[in-house]
């Protein structure tokens, strides 16, 4: 019999693990909070499970919803192991910590560190943008140091954008989801498959003429900064590559931010890949000469790191 809502029930076990409670979860999967059954030790634990491949029956065990959905179930699950063997390999303070994965159930689980925060997104959404250039100067040179940590890896992560980051404690972000993580080797050039976020995903992403890159990352990280100011992802990079009406930002938020840090915006965001920085150290080399902030308006204020409440970051 097919469970109605497709999640893990609390108090069943996965390999070691204990399911807690749903957290979240997408079209593809679905995200528990867990704990170790010896050790209790808390965790995050994401599950394979596309809802509209698959159906999960009384055993606890998934299952393809008929046999023409099979090959697309199994393609997707080849992608989510992909995910989770990228991730065990990818180190970093800035990146989401992947303790182990495994089969289990007809389907696939990672477990990963729990850690406490927020969501760049949500946190947007709370202070409607306007994110200060001091908490900015912090998340930008984190996520191009974890950033370059993947590229040198030969990988691309290709779906930077806020809800992909989470805020932890300082307002030091975590890189989430490698869902559309590809080799670089195999995958430089246009590919149909590759997730390709609205407002985030430069133009050679989007085309089949299109050759990515670190600048491709780089292209998503400086949407997603800007997105921290205005509250709003930036206009398609197909729109822009038509007719560029998106105002620079060295214009369009003078008021508040100072022009240099501006200026390496607009540079990660220019719509030519070969215009823009070719690699993240550029980035973190010309952030780390930036001027020291003398003033903050009173309309950036809202995301003063100073400001950062104990509820948001746990402390």
């Amino acid at each position: 019999m097919e469970k109605k809502n497709n999640a893990l029930a609390s108090g069943t076990q996965i390999d070691e693990f204990i399911i807690d409670k749903v957290l979240g979860g997408g079209g593809f999967s679905i995200v528990y909070n867990a704990h170790h059954k010896v050790t209790n030790k808390a965790v995050v634990i994401k599950e394979y499970m596309p809802q509209k491949l698959a159906k999960r029956l009384d055993n606890n065990h998934v299952s393809s919803l008929s046999p023409k959905e099979l090959d697309s179930f199994n393609k997707g699950q080849k992608l989510f192991y992909q995910e989770a063997s990228s991730l065990a390999l990818l180190k970093h303070k800035n990146i989401v910590n992947v303790i182990t994965f495994f089969p289990e159930n007809g389907t696939s689980y990672m477990v990963m560190d729990e850690v406490k925060g927020i969501n760049l997104q949500s946190y947007i959404r709370k202070y409607n943008g306007n994110l200060s250039e001091k908490l900015l100067r912090i998340i930008f040179p984190n996520v191009l140091s974890a950033l370059a940590c993947i590229h040198e890896k030969k990988l691309l992560h290709l779906d930077i954008k806020p809800g992909n980051i989470h805020l932890r404690s300082g307002g030091i972000p975590l890189l989430l989801d490698f869902g559309a993580v590809r080799e670089t080797e195999g995958t430089r050039l246009y590919d149909s498959r590759v997730v390709a976020t609205a407002g985030f995903a430069p133009i050679e992403q989007i085309t089949e003429r299109g050759y990515m890159g670190p600048w491709t990352d780089i292209y998503a990280l400086g949407a997603t900064i800007r997105s921290c100011i205005e509250a709003k992802a930036p206009p398609t990079s197909s729109e822009r590559k038509k007719k560029d009406t998106m105002k620079p930002a060295v214009d369009a938020f003078k008021k508040n931010y100072s022009p240099e840090f501006l200026q390496l915006l607009d540079w990660s965001m220019d719509i030519d890949p070969e215009a823009r920085p070719q690699n993240c150290q550029l980035l973190i080399d010309k952030i780390s000469q930036l001027p020291e902030i003398i003033k903050t308006t009173e309309k950036a204020k809202s995301g003063l790191l100073d400001s950062l409440s104990k509820k948001i970051f746990g402390r």
